[in-house]
């Protein structure tokens, strides 16, 4: 392997990292709900305190990714998930818990920015889109922290001794990753906490990003509610929806570095809108088991690319540097995960939930409006 793919495949392992990390996280919640005896609003409280955690830290990474560099806020954010995912599974009580998992959040939020900036470095390296290959790899890390977590489960394992086991692994990959790291000379653009207005550019990119994120939440968190009462599938198959869309999620992101090389980032986020809008209208007006699951693989191809193609374009800002620009974007469209499933819900309460997802359809073709209007914003960044 020649230097710039032992970079690649480095970076690549940190990104599985912090995936695997996430999902390891996520497979064992009822058993943390379980343990502490949580109601189901109770433990809709606690997991609030994962994004006021990296609502947290948006501000705060890029500044410090600004003012120390990718690579050394990777190492920092890399030892705190060693150390905080065992701290969940080993917290006595709430009062413990709850900062673990607001740190948790912070955590997370500061490898997302940390990693995004190195593989913009990177990508300039190889001169050509490599982007969402990494993010792909985040997502392959989702399904093998799901599948450990099962097998955990399985074997009655506890919390603890499955993110020690985890916490093994993340150090296995600290202590050979980071050497093959870019360390940056020097950011370029302006740094500073992220407390000020974004310019046309980021403002446009966060807008895309909002959407798409609003898009990807909904479809997280109302897959399989869709799936169990308007396509009324066997309660045993109501999974089956958000596994679609996962997996083409992921295997969109492994091809839409190809993808953008050769048609363009802008053309890829117009696809990218007009497929979401295309799956979500399909399984409203076509409510059963083979068009809805079609069209939420259709969701997962079309919402793939548009988070790593926006952080892709957001980095080469001429204004702010790579880690103080994509913080920017990231805070915009974090509103768009929050505020995505809970909208689904009050639209379905008054409404219905096939109103809901027509909402998110069009979301989708806002993704590709506004990367068809006043083009001139997106000069030298694309």
């Amino acid at each position: 392997m020649t230097l710039l793919q032992k970079r690649r495949a480095a970076l690549g392992s940190l990104f599985f990292l912090a995936g695997i990390c996430f999902a390891s996280w996520a497979s064992r919640i009822p058993d943390i709900q379980a343990k502490f005896e949580l109601s189901e609003s109770q433990l809709g409280t606690l997991l609030l305190g994962l994004p006021i955690g990296s609502l947290i830290a948006l501000p705060l990474a890029g500044w410090l990714v600004h003012k120390f560099g990718s690579k050394l806020v990777i190492m920092i954010s890399g030892l705190g998930y060693m150390m905080f995912l065992p701290l969940i599974g080993f917290s006595f009580s709430l009062w413990m818990l709850v900062p673990v998992i607001v740190t948790f959040g912070m955590i997370g939020n500061l490898m997302n920015i940390s990693l995004n900036t190195q593989a913009l470095a990177i990508e300039d390296m190889y001169g050509r889109s490599i982007l969402a290959s990494f993010h792909g790899l985040w997502s392959l890390a989702g399904f093998a922290g799901a599948g450990v977590g099962g097998i955990m489960i399985y074997l009655d394992v506890l919390p603890r001794i499955h993110y020690l086991f985890i916490a093994g692994i993340v150090l296995l990959i600290l202590i050979v990753s980071p050497r093959f790291l870019v360390k940056e000379q020097g950011a370029k653009g302006s740094g500073g906490l992220v407390l000020k207005k974004p310019d046309n550019l980021l403002l446009r990119i966060g807008g895309i990003a909002f959407l798409g994120m609003l898009s990807e939440g909904c479809m997280f968190d109302w897959s399989g509610v869709y799936f169990k009462k308007v396509v009324t599938i066997d309660a045993n198959l109501a999974s089956l929806g958000y596994v679609a869309f996962m997996g083409a999620m992921a295997s969109g992101r492994f091809v839409a570095d190809r993808l953008n090389n050769r048609f363009g980032r802008l053309m890829i986020l117009r696809g990218s809108g007009v497929l979401i809008f295309s799956g979500l209208i399909l399984s409203v007006v076509f409510p059963s088991a083979v068009p809805a699951v079609l069209g939420f693989l259709l969701v997962g191809l079309g919402v793939a690319a548009i988070i790593p193609v926006s952080y892709s374009i957001a980095g080469r800002s001429k204004q702010y540097s790579a880690g103080v620009a994509l913080a920017m974007v990231s805070t915009i469209s974090f509103f768009g995960f929050l505020v995505g499933p809970p909208l689904i819900g009050f639209i379905a309460e008054v409404s219905s939930l096939k109103a809901s997802f027509v909402l998110i359809a069009v979301a989708g073709l806002g993704i590709t409006l506004l990367t068809s209007i006043r083009m001139d914003v997106f000069d030298d960044a694309v």
